[in-house]
């Protein structure tokens, strides 16, 4: 990768840019624009961008130079100083004798010569002499750069020209060292190496010739362009991979949100967690599941799943499940559902409409599976690694038209048949309308704790542990393996009862980076929650009467997978919304009962699943 600087020549040499060679990370100061002049707003939308490189072809006419593509297009008013030399002249001005504010980031102005050199090159120095050292980076090492691409001078004949002028170099010429001094910079037509379209990666024989040219402009100590490059993230990549320095484009505004989204585009696992193979008979014995563990991953669709294996070297505890279905995720009043319906789907075993939570389309509350499986005996628990009244684990104990009620949701725990809760949001249970709520919860024999620590030893005892916000801040910010310690604290308890347990275990915060469009929070907290599923799969391994579900209410953030490396650990990929779609999530279900759930279906079919798996429908 190529960081350009000034340096200064000795022996009274140019003072020009050089590059430094190693693995710098590209931006969108890397990115050439090229055929400016067509963009709807020539110079502005690259320069807005960020771009570090921005072509203009010109041809002389009457004294007078112009910006066009073919002499056919010429138009009066489109003047080389009218559309880039006066206005980069201002812009230099106003940024206090610089190209650009930001530190570091350079611009140079790629002027491609449509006639002969002889015609143009005088005129074009008359025009850039009188903008004083603006365009002068021979003397000035804040200047833009003017690089003369097209119909140029033979490099012996560099010399001729005025100084502030450098050439666009061809990896096909020899330069002797002063001829060097001239060169901005390497180009090249991809096309003379490739039949690669930018889709996929180029053939091993074709990728070698392209590093090679690559690696000969580095040795000169001067960075690379490809021309007639396809131009789309995926060949973005490619060149970037490959050692190029600049990235030719016709979209300056897509490559500065390309590179401006990198850091929340780009996750890397150096060192990956093992994965537990199960024993693949767990429940053979068992006519039907004692147990049931269902675990949600909030906004968790395959291409998030398939993320998480390839950052985890390849592999994930999800992926050793063997029975696979999917659910389709449509709310009753939209084709995109929120996680309260999606949430209440899974819960009831019916569609609602977004944001409500427990309650039919006309509010009318709706029996869950933690109330319906205490009629048969069976205790259950519910943990989120988010706040206990958000929508996924409100809709397995409350009833309310609304999600965003979370003292109203609160206070629905006084009449729900649950047994363990373990999330945050201590401030819905014990401010404003519920100052009262914790007395009336210990009145339904509730122990009220904040950590999982405190947690009574003794099966019987109803637990609400309202942990601190702290405890379920996101992997990143230091939350440590809080949802596979409750899962394992809760499944301990529930499993002295006789009749069976259901726990419900959400991954809360994978839902939050796809809200964000960030992969490395979505990533590790996916990472978090494949732990949880690791200690699901071992119990249902060794009690062999336990039927584990994986699935999510819905998918968020449209995540596509532009690049990965499982070798590596590296992902890079790409959202298309900020908000939840209407693909199809995945069912993996392992353990007794768990070949029901193969096959597509709507999403509320889990509820009855479920109870069938049990023999209780």
């Amino acid at each position: 990768m190529v960081k350009n600087i000034f340096a200064l020549l000795l022996g009274g040499a140019l003072l020009t840019w050089q590059p430094v060679f190693g693995q710098v990370a590209l931006t969108a100061n890397h990115g050439h624009s090229h055929n400016d002049y067509k963009q709807a707003m020539p110079l502005k939308t690259a320069y807005n961008a960020g771009m570090g490189s921005i072509e203009a072809d010109i041809f002389h006419r009457g004294g007078q130079l112009f910006v066009a593509h073919e002499a056919s297009e010429i138009e009066p008013s489109r003047t080389l100083k009218q559309l880039y030399l006066s206005p980069l002249a201002e812009i230099y001005k106003a940024n206090n004798n610089k190209a650009y504010p930001r530190p570091g980031e350079k611009l140079q102005l790629v002027i491609d010569l449509k006639q002969d050199y002889r015609e143009v090159l005088p005129v074009l120095i008359s025009e850039l002499n009188a903008f004083g050292d603006t365009f002068n980076a021979s003397r000035n090492p804040n200047a833009i750069r003017i690089v003369i691409s097209g119909n140029m001078p033979p490099p012996a004949a560099f010399h001729t020209f005025a100084e502030l002028l450098f050439f666009d170099g061809r990896p096909s010429l020899d330069y002797t060292p002063a001829q060097l001094q001239r060169v901005a910079m390497i180009s090249d037509d991809l096309k003379s190496y490739t039949v690669w379209n930018g889709k996929g990666n180029p053939t091993g024989e074709d990728e070698a010739k392209l590093r090679a040219v690559i690696s000969k402009a580095h040795e000169q100590q001067k960075p690379f362009r490809f021309w007639a490059t396809q131009d789309s993230p995926n060949t973005w990549i490619v060149l970037e991979r490959l050692g190029a320095d600049w990235i030719n484009t016709d979209q300056p505004a897509g490559l500065q949100q390309f590179y401006a989204n990198a850091a929340k585009q780009t996750y890397t696992r150096p060192a990956p967690y093992p994965v537990y193979t199960p024993a693949g008979d767990a429940g053979r014995s068992a006519k039907a599941p004692k147990n049931v563990i269902l675990l949600i991953g909030d906004g968790m669709g395959l291409a998030q799943i398939h993320a998480a294996a390839m950052a985890n070297h390849g592999a994930l505890n999800i992926l050793q499940i063997p029975n696979i279905g999917f659910a389709q995720t449509s709310a009753a009043d939209a084709g995109n559902t929120d996680s309260a319906a999606g949430a209440t789907a899974l819960a009831t075993g019916a569609k609602t409409n977004n944001r409500f939570i427990g309650v039919d389309p006309a509010r009318k509350p709706n029996t869950n599976l933690v109330d319906t499986l205490a009629g048969w005996g069976l205790k259950s628990g519910i943990i989120s690694t988010g706040d206990i009244t958000d929508a996924t684990p409100a809709g397995f104990y409350a009833h309310q038209p609304e999600r965003s009620m979370s003292q109203a949701i609160a206070a629905d725990l006084v009449n729900s048949n649950a047994h363990i809760l373990i999330g945050s949001n201590q401030k819905s249970f014990q401010t404003g309308l519920n100052s009262n709520l914790p007395a009336a919860l210990r009145k339904k024999e509730f122990d009220l704790v904040d950590a999982i620590n405190k947690m009574s030893p003794y099966p019987g005892t109803r637990q609400l542990v309202l942990l601190p916000d702290s405890a379920t801040r996101p992997v990143l910010k230091g939350r440590k393996d809080m949802l596979r310690q409750a899962l394992l604290k809760t499944i301990a308890l529930l499993n002295k009862n006789e009749k069976g347990f259901f726990i419900m275990a959400e991954g809360a915060q994978i839902d939050h980076g796809g809200h964000a469009n960030d992969l490395p929070f979505l990533i590790t907290e996916l990472h978090d929650f494949d732990l949880a599923v690791e200690a699901a799969l071992r119990f249902a391994d060794l009690d062999q009467e336990t039927l584990v579900i994986v699935t999510a209410d819905h998918e968020t953030g449209g995540l596509s997978l532009l690049d990965t490396n499982p070798s590596k650990g590296m992902i890079r990929g790409a959202f298309s919304t900020n908000d939840h779609t209407n693909i199809m999530v995945p069912v993996f279900a392992y353990g007794a009962g768990s070949s029901a759930f193969t096959g597509t279906y709507p999403n509320y079919q889990i509820f009855h699943k479920i109870l069938k798996a049990l023999l209780l429908k």
